[in-house]
């Protein structure tokens, strides 16, 4: 049972490794100074709209285009959504080394409102909890700090 477990973690790898060639994604220029990987057909299908890429699911690929995608290529459009996500946290308004201080000052929360942009709840959540107690608010946000930037 063990050996079958680890042939298919392996065979796993394997389709994820070599599924270069069946769906052509290229760099695209996007109208922000940020690279998107989109194939042309899609971009013109669905408008230029990134947003609509990043939540594009391979039954929503299909109805569009007409063509049902095969593992590779399902597994090669996430994999193009997932550097696009990456791509557009890597263009971030703080440094970490910032993010860091202003968390253990106790000002985190302004770090997270101007990286999202002021959208959503993080640094609501992270105001509260500063406000309650300073250290649940530095520990939010140096765990939320994983969702900004990129290990290197």
């Amino acid at each position: 049972m063990k050996s079958k477990l680890t042939l298919f973690f392996f065979l796993a790898a394997m389709t994820v490794l070599s599924a270069n060639a069946s769906f052509p994604i290229r760099a695209a220029a996007v109208d922000r100074q940020s690279t998107t990987y989109v194939n042309d057909d899609i971009s013109k299908l669905i408008g230029g709209s990134m947003e609509i890429f990043k939540k594009m699911t391979p039954k929503q690929y299909q109805k569009l285009t007409g063509k049902k995608l095969t593992l590779k290529e399902t597994i090669k459009l996430k994999a193009a959504q997932k550097m696009l996500k990456r791509s557009e946290k890597r263009d971030s308004d703080i440094s970490k080394e910032l993010y860091i201080v202003l968390a253990i000052l106790g000002f985190g929360w302004v770090a997270m409102g101007v990286m999202d942009d002021w959208k959503g709840s993080t640094w609501i959540v992270n105001l509260i909890l500063t406000f309650c107690c300073w250290l649940p608010g530095v520990i939010h946000a140096l765990v939320k700090m994983n969702d900004y930037f990129e290990d290197k």
